[in-house]
């Protein structure tokens, strides 16, 4: 089967089905798992680079309410992949070319791929599109095997959280204008054992105020700028101190947005476990990824310095790596007798 996947939550999930060596075109934003990258790209982004948030913003609202997206399809690249399966969504006309578009030329090809369009608002319903993708592709044994994994993962942190005390968060997709997240990420944040201040499960993201989310009273914000890792989201985050100062939460974390939580793929569990651990770390002690926490609330603590370090593979796990987390703190801390470091070490600018 040739297929080509206009979503790059589909091409992940293909991947995860053992599809990779059937994809022959990808999005120019496909870039997990790694071998994803020496794909063809079909598209290419229309939106010059370097724009900020409120740039980016209106230059989205301008093509959409021109009718244009802000994605380039090319379609004659299209056309000699001669794709058996076409993988595309209708759920947000800023995340990838439209189904329609699509179906427009695939009915005009020699012989038409079907199309599928995945286009997930809940936590369950992202699992209903690996059930999709399998019936399409034959590989329903990997499917039952990944959703089953999935639930496993899931279950973890809902039994290890159950009884904890829940925190009041805010999770914000975008700063400027602030857009609160929705679809499954309310769902993520009453998992991961908090309460979710603004977003509605299976809603839409809405544009909020600055205001609003303040009269919520969240304990938590958490920074997810759709479409940005965590280092863009600490800085989305630094370019809007102020506000998120006038909030009054006790802590503000960025996360990659793009890898766990933006993509209704197969690496949302990644995300629950992640939220997992900023809320609840003496429960969730091990996180799959890296939280960045503001340094707005850090510099109330008074230290001369604030460090991150991986904690999941170096401090958290008892295990044969504890060395190099005392290699990493000697370093820390006597960087003129230890230069050197076994694993990256964020120093938080104060």
């Amino acid at each position: 089967m040739r297929i080509v996947s206009l979503v790059p939550h589909a091409t992940e999930l293909l991947f995860a089905l053992g599809l990779g060596d059937d994809i022959v075109g990808v999005t120019h934003e496909c870039d997990y798992p790694e071998s994803a990258r020496d794909i063809l790209p079909v598209t290419r982004d229309v939106l010059p680079a370097g724009l900020s948030a409120a740039q980016v913003d209106a230059a989205v609202r301008e093509r959409i309410e021109a009718g244009d997206s802000i994605y380039e399809l090319d379609e004659e690249l299209l056309r000699e992949l001669e794709p058996d399966l076409v993988v595309t969504q209708a759920l947000c006309h800023v995340c990838a070319v439209s189904h329609d578009e699509v179906q427009a030329i695939a009915v005009t090809m020699p012989e038409p791929p079907r199309v599928i369009s995945l286009d997930p608002k809940t936590y369950g319903e992202t699992l209903g599109d690996v059930r999709t993708i399998a019936q399409a592709t034959n590989t329903k044994d990997a499917a039952l095997d990944l959703i089953a994994r999935t639930a496993r993962r899931a279950d973890i942190i809902r039994l290890a959280v159950r009884d904890a005390p829940r925190f009041r968060v805010a999770a914000l997709e975008w700063l400027d204008p602030v857009f609160v997240a929705g679809h499954w990420t309310p769902q993520l944040i009453e998992m991961a054992g908090g309460e979710d201040a603004l977003g509605l499960a299976g809603e839409p993201s809405q544009q909020s105020t600055w205001e609003i989310v303040t009269a919520a009273a969240p304990e938590v914000v958490v920074v997810m700028p759709c479409g940005y890792d965590a280092a863009r989201g600490l800085v989305e985050a630094e370019e809007h101190a102020a506000a998120l100062r006038a909030v009054g939460a006790q802590r503000v974390v960025a996360v990659d947005a793009s890898s766990y939580y933006s993509r209704p793929g197969p690496r949302l569990i990644d995300g629950l476990e992640l939220l997992a651990h900023i809320l609840h770390p003496d429960r969730v002690p091990g996180a799959p990824a890296e939280a960045l926490e503001h340094a707005d609330r850090l510099r109330e603590v008074g230290a001369r310095e604030v460090v991150a370090v991986d904690a999941s593979a170096y401090f958290s796990r008892p295990g044969p790596r504890l060395v190099d987390g005392l290699e990493i703190l000697a370093h820390i801390l006597h960087p003129d007798r230890f230069p050197t470091a076994p694993a990256q070490v964020l120093r938080v600018e104060l």
